[in-house]
């Protein structure tokens, strides 16, 4: 499981996706100071991160079944797509003079992009899988005629 690039893409967006939890996407400038915004603190993006996180999982743990791997770590993508367009569109809604944004915000973008290289190379192992598979299944017909 371990030997495979796929599950450190997915180890690592599973990582950044739950590190989320804990950060702060932006903050609240006024009179009396910064106030930070969690993304825990708007149950929507709770929600979804709790979502994405579990299909992380899911993809990770997964690693016998190559195509439910490879199709939820699509799925997890585009989850988590969603969810970075959705703060785009925060971030674009907001007016810029009294809330600022941390770079914890563009995480989303970064998980999407390690969960679409998992995912090809889930379906590179599962090409090369059959690959041999029918090789192995030729031999055995030759073998079977002599």
């Amino acid at each position: 499981m371990w030997q495979r690039i796929q599950t450190l893409y997915l180890l690592l967006s599973t990582g950044l996706v739950a590190a989320l939890f804990f950060c702060d996407k932006a903050a609240v400038i006024d009179a009396g100071g910064a106030e930070p915004i969690r993304f825990t603190s708007y149950l929507p993006y709770t929600i979804l991160l709790v979502i994405i996180t579990i299909l992380n999982l899911l993809a990770l743990t997964g690693y016998r079944i190559r195509v439910f791997q490879m199709r939820t770590a699509v799925f997890s993508a585009i989850i988590t797509l969603a969810l970075q367009v959705w703060l785009a569109v925060d971030y674009f809604v907001t007016s810029p003079d009294n809330v600022r944004f941390y770079v914890t915000a563009l995480i989303p973008l970064a998980s999407v992009i390690l969960d679409l290289l998992a995912a090809r190379n889930i379906y590179a192992d599962e090409l090369l899988v059959r690959s041999a598979s029918r090789l192995r299944s030729a031999k055995r017909r030759q073998n079977t005629k002599h």
